[in-house]
């Protein structure tokens, strides 16, 4: 579930176009007769390998097994450009899919624009209050919502238990003994060329999120209204500056390096822990691509804190919504109450993802690596709740913020400058 990096021209574009061609929800099928809509080909954008196949078999079965003459086709997009492809599609009738996956970070962006249609009267068929509300929130503006959680997935760190028994290192549970176990495990495999006691690519502000708020820092907070960068605070300044350290002593991953592909670098031995979402075990259990051999040498648990509890990852996941221009609102309603049911939720859970609905974690299972999921989620966040926050995104204020942090700049100058730059894409 790598997030998009988003293009800021495109978001701009999304809120001239969107905002223009608008959309109040209403059905545009006409119902057939006995009230049912006509059979139409719905088109599902889905994006990423997050949803297994298994999963998008059983998806187009039982949605034309449930809406007789109508068929399901599943369109995989990748994340890079997608806001893209989006604002492109989303704003043509004959262009758009029906139904859409975006990323929780993005789904604020396009709610505000009238790029989705208002679904609120579905949200107690579709769980309700058992529905993950962070992600309603994201979905939701002016008191309706127009995006429901698909999916969630928090980070927890995987680790090499026979390089933890090697260094006599125990599972941390504090932040400092985290940060220890790391720049020792560094320290003793020195042999080992590119190892990294924790793996932090340069461009990983998503999983660095964790140390700027475990310190008390934010990256954006509202002020008096409007939402400012809060990069320069003493807070984030002392989290940042963590981040500086495990970049200099405790990782050996790029400086210029995004997060994608965790699985190559863990597989070639280059790696004794790393914070990754759950679905990194199964690119490690694919024999295709990973090193299923290594799985016996494989622990994870959830990033300490300071205090002890679960330190603040970032919750990352995905939003489904209805496209406000397509001409097959009720079929793309009957999608969206069926991505949401319990039998295909579950699916989420037996993959390693947490589901939209609280009530199916338990499907997540009883080992550790269930264990730590469940774990990771109770103490996780949010990216800042600002309308154009993807905006910032894609802007990769980020991204260069910490690429030049990995590199040894200046962490009170860099946040500074990071600041005034977020408060240029919110304001």
């Amino acid at each position: 579930m790598n997030r998009a990096r988003l293009l800021t021209a495109g978001l701009a574009a999304a809120a001239l176009a969107l905002s223009a061609c608008g959309g109040d929800g209403d059905d545009s099928t006409e119902p057939a007769a006995g009230g049912t809509p006509e059979p139409a080909d719905i088109r599902l954008w889905i994006n990423g390998p997050d949803t297994p196949q298994s999963m998008r078999d059983w998806l187009v079965a039982e949605f034309e097994e449930q809406n007789p003459g109508s068929t399901l086709t599943i369109e995989e997009q990748q994340w890079e450009g997608l806001v893209d492809r989006l604002t492109t599609s989303l704003g043509s009738e004959s262009e758009t899919p029906d139904v859409v996956e975006v990323g929780n970070t993005q789904a604020p962006t396009f709610t505000t624009v009238g790029a989705f249609s208002d679904i609120t009267d579905l949200l107690p068929d579709l769980g309700g209050d058992d529905l993950l509300q962070g992600f309603v929130e994201a979905g939701s503006a002016d008191g309706k919502t127009y995006a429901v959680p698909l999916y969630a997935g928090s980070a927890y760190v995987f680790y090499r238990k026979d390089l933890f028994a090697a260094s006599g290192i125990e599972i941390p549970t504090t932040m400092q003994e985290f940060v220890d176990a790391a720049v020792k495990l560094k320290q003793d495999n020195a042999d080992v060329p590119n190892f990294s006691g924790f793996w932090l690519p340069g461009q990983d502000w998503r999983d660095g999120a964790a140390f700027l708020w475990d310190a008390g820092g934010e990256f954006a907070v509202e002020e008096d209204g409007e939402w400012v960068g809060s990069l320069s605070s003493p807070e984030s300044q002392a989290g940042l500056e963590l981040v500086q350290r495990l970049f200099a002593e405790a990782s050996g991953a790029p400086k210029d390096a995004n997060e994608a592909d965790g699985h190559v670098p863990f597989c070639a031995g280059e790696v004794g822990m790393a914070l990754r979402p759950g679905w990194l075990r199964g690119s490690i259990e694919d024999p295709a691509i990973g090193c299923p051999d290594m799985m016996a040498n494989v622990g994870v648990f959830a990033l300490p804190g300071s205090d002890g509890e679960p330190a603040p990852v970032l919750l990352g996941g995905s939003n489904i919504a209805v496209s406000a221009t397509s001409q097959n609102q009720e079929l793309a309603r009957n999608l969206v109450e069926l991505m949401l049911s319990d039998e295909f939720q579950s699916q989420y859970a037996e993959n390693g993802l947490t589901p939209a609905k609280t009530s199916l974690a338990a499907g997540l299972g009883t080992d550790e690596f269930a264990a730590a999921t469940v774990e990771a989620v109770t103490n996780a966040k949010l990216t800042p709740a600002a309308a154009g926050w993807a905006s910032v995104e894609g802007s990769r204020i980020l991204e260069d913020l910490f690429v030049a942090i990995a590199n040894g700049g200046d962490v009170q100058q860099l946040a500074e400058d990071a600041d005034a730059a977020i408060a240029d894409q919110l304001g």
